[in-house]
């Protein structure tokens, strides 16, 4: 059994303060950085995604260019390649990261499983190749890019466990909802402790 661990789009702008700020972002930066310190060892690699969204365009519909965001499918920018914005925040610490993923250039991406490294390399491809069958999952925001990417983990036959102490979402009742339906579709809901 080879074990995985995705950290998800522990960004600035997805933490308190940012664009798109989530209450609980910096403190899951800090619990991830905990965690690494005692169980990276435990993993045969370790992937962070961020937004990596192009500047200068509505990335295909996923910034409200001039209207109001719904906060559903369109977005304040955010997250916009090479800005502090798109930085991973300073309180996670990825000298432990195998992969750095970028998703969302030019297009909405949610799932890790959308994105690529920075050579080209698919995630999918890249949990083949190591022969990973168990994935952790942590990172923000549970109810969007987490759910999506612990879903496509799911869906591409791997055991999954969702480090509920390791992620923080957009609103409660989004977050509850979301770790409903991963725990539904087969997901392990863990408490790491961390």
């Amino acid at each position: 059994m080879s074990r995985a661990l995705f950290i998800i789009d522990v960004q600035n702008d997805f933490t308190e303060g940012g664009a798109l700020g989530v209450d609980g972002g910096t403190a899951v930066a800090q619990a991830i950085t905990r965690y690494l310190a005692d169980h990276a060892g435990e993993y045969k690699v370790i992937f962070a995604s961020r937004d990596w969204h192009d500047a200068g365009n509505d990335n295909g519909g996923h910034f409200a260019a001039d209207a109001e965001p719904d906060f559903v499918t369109t977005w304040p920018v955010h997250c916009v390649a090479g800005t502090n914005g798109a930085a991973y925040h300073s309180d996670l610490k990825t000298d432990k990261v195998t992969y750095h993923i970028r998703k969302g250039q030019g297009v909405p991406a949610y799932s890790i499983f959308e994105g690529h490294t920075e050579a080209g390399s698919s995630v999918h491809n890249l949990l083949d190749e190591h022969g990973v069958d168990v994935i952790d999952v942590a990172g923000i925001a549970t109810d969007y890019c987490v759910r999506a990417s612990a879903l496509d983990a799911l869906s591409h036959g791997q055991r999954v466990r969702v480090l509920t102490d390791l992620v923080a979402g957009v609103a409660p009742r989004s977050s509850e909802a979301a770790l409903a339906e991963l725990a539904h579709a087969g997901a392990e809901l863990v408490d790491t402790g961390a």
